[in-house]
């Protein structure tokens, strides 16, 4: 067991070494798992060790890797992601950004609540993060500055809500979480709506704070035009095609009409008509839509393959029972491990993607807390309400990998779309009370788990 533990401890040390050198995370997790599998095998052979590691391992890593390409959830995650893309040609944020901030015109702060919203609705229909944060960025950061916005305020609003896609359904992360764990992906989308509720709820809440504090960060917007029943019924009709494949998407999962793979292609086949409808469909944007969608998914795919032999490594390696036994000498009782666990995830997201996180870290530590002896109500419809909560409070604990940095996407992606005048400073201030409130999110699922299980309890009963 001493061989194990010093070539799954030097394993990780690698890792985070050559991923701060700057190497791609995908080709640094294949290669080190080649690389200490074919140390293993030298030590097995040469050194008389019994490390578990062999040729027979070898043949079971390219069978796992084959069935990876013969999974239909790497096919609804393709057809998610095209359906953000095509959305995204559509035009439909941009008709809805401009009539929404009209609705919140006559509040302070109104266009950063406008922001909140529109990324909430996005997140519902795409849940493609970087296509929602570069849109978001490209269409309300200059009305921002130009209305005269903190800086800060401007792009922590735009980034923080782009990234609600990895929270509400149909998140991609979620669909891919419960198929590494053996949950019902329905369970998980029911489970993550308040929760991203909240999240969204607690970002506008922030911003009506922050704009009644600071009134001279977020002026009220001038020649607005009177609140009335025409401007509501314009919002209505902009935010139905969004709403009308929330309900197709969704809907037709949670009624048990179609699984989440059908539910992904009528959803990508909406978009596209909707495109057609608003005249935004030519094959320059269809061409465009495709390679994003491939691009997004190879790179997915190939991080995919690298964790999955990477953690098939770590688990040959006896590296589940180290962790298993880490957890257990932990003085701190059930929830105690729980918040630990978080916290390590928290750390993790400085550093990894969800991409990574998901599949070498929550598939070790999954079948640990599935049996602890956690009181968690499932109303007797959930069948496995300990693991959809703990799931749960992963992905919104996730949702700080976006914004922070070394490796916050969120915040390259806004970098490379902002006014010349915004810097990263204003980018990292700007952050930093969106992440506080991403972790009060946080506490607030891990306090009262019944936000998490309540629903998916009421939708299947």
């Amino acid at each position: 067991m001493v061989i194990e533990t010093i070539l799954l401890v030097s394993m990780f040390i690698v890792f985070a070494g050559l991923l701060l050198a700057g190497f791609h995370v995908a080709y640094t997790l294949f290669g080190v798992s080649v690389l200490y599998t074919a140390i293993a095998i030298f030590s097995d052979t040469f050194l008389g060790t019994a490390t578990g590691l062999d040729f027979d391992f070898l043949g079971l890593t390219i069978k796992r890797i084959y069935s990876l390409m013969t999974n239909w959830i790497l096919i609804a995650g393709t057809m998610f992601i095209f359906m953000g893309y095509m959305l995204e040609k559509s035009g439909i944020a941009e008709r809805l950004l401009a009539t929404t901030q009209e609705l919140f015109g006559k509040v302070r702060g109104g266009m950063a609540i406008t922001v909140v919203v529109i990324g909430a609705l996005l997140a519902a229909s795409t849940g493609i993060i970087g296509a929602s944060v570069v849109l978001l960025g490209v269409l309300a950061l200059p009305a921002m500055m130009k209305q005269g916005y903190s800086r800060e305020l401007a792009v922590g609003t735009v980034a923080a809500s782009g990234c609600l896609g990895i929270i509400i359904p149909p998140s991609i992360m979620l669909v891919f979480m419960a198929d590494q764990i053996g949950l019902p992906a329905g369970d998980l989308f029911m489970g993550a709506v308040f929760p991203g509720l909240l999240l969204a709820s607690l970002y506008a809440l922030y911003v009506l704070i922050y704009a009644f504090l600071r009134p001279t960060a977020a002026p009220i917007a001038r020649n607005q035009r009177p609140l009335g029943w025409g401007m509501v019924r314009r919002v209505l009709l902009d935010a139905a095609p969004i709403l009308l494949l929330m309900v197709l998407v969704l809907g037709s999962i949670i009624a048990g009409i179609a699984t989440v793979t059908e539910a992904a292609g009528v959803g990508a086949l909406s978009a596209l008509i909707l495109a057609a409808v608003y005249r935004r469909l030519d094959l320059k944007g269809l061409r465009e839509a495709l390679y994003g969608t491939f691009n997004t998914m190879g790179y997915i795919f190939a991080i995919i393959v690298g964790a999955t032999v990477f953690a098939f490594v770590v688990r040959a390696l006896g590296g589940d029972e180290i962790i298993e036994g880490a957890l257990d000498s932990l003085p701190f009782g059930p929830f105690g491990v729980i918040l630990v666990i978080l916290f390590v995830v928290f750390l993790l997201g400085f550093f990894l993607d969800w991409i990574e996180i998901t599949f070498i870290i929550l598939p070790l530590i999954a079948p640990v807390v599935a049996g602890m002896d956690l009181d968690i109500n499932g109303y007797g419809v959930v069948d496995q309400p300990v693991l959809v909560w703990f799931t749960i409070l992963v992905a919104v604990t996730l949702q700080t990998s976006y914004l922070t940095p070394p490796v916050g996407y969120a915040l390259f992606y806004i970098k490379g779309v902002c006014p010349p005048e915004i810097q990263m400073g204003h980018i990292y201030r700007g952050i930093i009370p969106f992440v506080i409130l991403q972790m009060l999110a946080v506490i607030i699922v891990f306090l009262w788990p019944a936000m998490v299980n309540w629903l998916p309890a009421v939708v299947y009963r």
